[in-house]
């Protein structure tokens, strides 16, 4: 993996609801909480399979960091790296979200 986010690898991961759910949601923790998640806490309308997938997608992409631990795995938004090569991009994403939250 680049230590740069390419603009086309990131829209490309992103270009899918759940996907882009993800990122929003790593997006709206405080910068100071930005630690792992475990995998298997996003609630997702989707197969476990599928879920994998979408962590594969997003880790290629430059996007999260993902650890491996026991039977399980967890993710870190790269929010940083994010911020430096796609700025303003995790606004957007948590503005998307958000208006879904609310209803």
């Amino acid at each position: 993996m680049s230590d740069r986010i390419g603009l086309g690898e990131a829209l490309a991961a992103l270009s899918n609801d759940s996907r882009r759910r993800i990122i929003a949601e790593l997006a709206a923790l405080p910068p100071a909480v930005d630690q792992e998640r475990a995998c298997g806490a996003f609630e997702l309308p989707v197969t476990k399979a599928t879920k994998t997938h979408h962590f594969r997608v997003l880790r290629e992409a430059g996007l999260i960091t993902q650890r491996d631990h026991g039977n399980g795995s967890a993710i870190t938004l790269r929010r940083t790296e994010i911020e430096r090569d796609l700025p303003g991009l995790l606004d957007l994403l948590r503005a998307e979200v958000a208006p879904r939250h609310a209803q």
